[in-house]
């Protein structure tokens, strides 16, 4: 079992609530998942969190989706914590290094996007570029209302384990 892990099964269920949100941003999600504990491993923790995540509501989704910045900006709501704005701006790193075109051209579809769905565009960024993540948006645009929750809500469940593994390896 790792150091973080252990220690955080130990945590005060508020404690260890605050402190796993950052990987999330659904507090019922944080919630949920500390009433799991103890944890094993990074197996029974990604699973523990994904079973959670699958069986949370629309609200504790929009809560999750709400900590994230629109894919190109560099500044993090202010609802999102610090470790959640750090994650979110080594995530979008490839976006930082495109040309000021991509940049406009990705600002323009988070509008669109925005208008349409009403909701922030939600993609895991790690590893994609710029064009991919504008290629991905344009895309998803073409979705219905439904069909693009459920796919933001699977993109936010990449993200969030992702983040699980780098705050266990912190």
């Amino acid at each position: 079992m790792s150091e973080v892990l252990a220690r955080w099964n130990h945590l005060p269920a508020q404690k260890a609530a605050e402190e796993i949100l950052a990987c999330c941003g659904s507090t019922t999600w944080a919630l949920e998942l500390v009433a799991r504990r103890p944890l094993e491993n990074e197996l029974s923790l990604v699973a523990a969190s994904d079973e959670v995540w699958s069986h949370l509501g629309s609200q504790d989704w929009m809560e999750a989706f709400s900590k994230h910045p629109r894919i190109g900006e560099r500044k993090a709501p202010q609802t999102a914590s610090a470790q959640s704005a750090a994650w979110s701006r080594q995530e979008q790193q490839n976006v930082a290094a495109s040309g000021e075109a991509i940049q406009l051209a990705l600002a323009e579809a988070n509008q669109e996007y925005e208008r349409r769905f009403g909701r922030v565009f939600i993609v895991c960024a790690t590893g994609k570029s710029a064009p991919e993540m504008l290629e991905i948006l344009r895309h998803r645009l073409r979705n219905d209302d439904a069909a693009e929750f459920r796919e933001a809500a699977e993109e936010q469940r990449k993200i969030t384990n992702i983040r699980l593994k780098k705050w266990l390896s912190k």
